[in-house]
């Protein structure tokens, strides 16, 4: 066998496929992202509580009730959110507002597109390619 014709078999052995690496990194950030959400929303319970969970101590304000599901869209793509529920208090937490489902630099994105023109239609099919989710055309007008 010539050199030429290993190099060229040595060259189909290496294949690197940059839209697999993209998709790897991008949920790789995409549930750093979430990790930190969430940890974020424990600790700022745990404040709340007076104690971190399971701990037992006399300045213990508030206990745990579990938490609820809720997602969030952040430029890293869909997110789940754990927000934790308290028995005696109600948890509002400063991180994200009450009621909030996309980070607001998503939103500027829609209304400028919106505002530029461009049709509900393509500003669900924009917002799709960038961020991975569905924007409904109610929301986008």
């Amino acid at each position: 066998m010539s050199y030429d014709n290993e190099s060229k078999a040595l060259g189909i052995v290496v294949k690197i496929d940059d839209a697999r690496i993209q998709d790897h990194l991008g949920e790789l950030v995409r549930g750093t992202v979430e990790e930190r959400l969430n940890a974020m929303l424990d600790a700022e319970a745990d404040a709340l509580c007076g104690a971190q969970r399971y701990e037992r101590s006399p300045d213990r304000v508030d206990t745990r009730a579990g938490h609820y599901d809720r997602k969030f869209h952040s430029k890293a793509g869909k997110v789940n959110l754990k927000v934790p529920k308290l028995r005696r208090q109600t948890f509002e937490t400063v991180i994200i507002e009450r009621y909030k489902r996309r980070e607001t630099s998503i939103e500027e994105a829609l209304m400028e597109m919106y505002l530029a023109g461009v049709s509900v239609r393509r500003v669900e099919d924009v917002a799709e390619a960038l961020w991975g989710t569905r924007v409904s055309s109610g929301t986008v007008s």
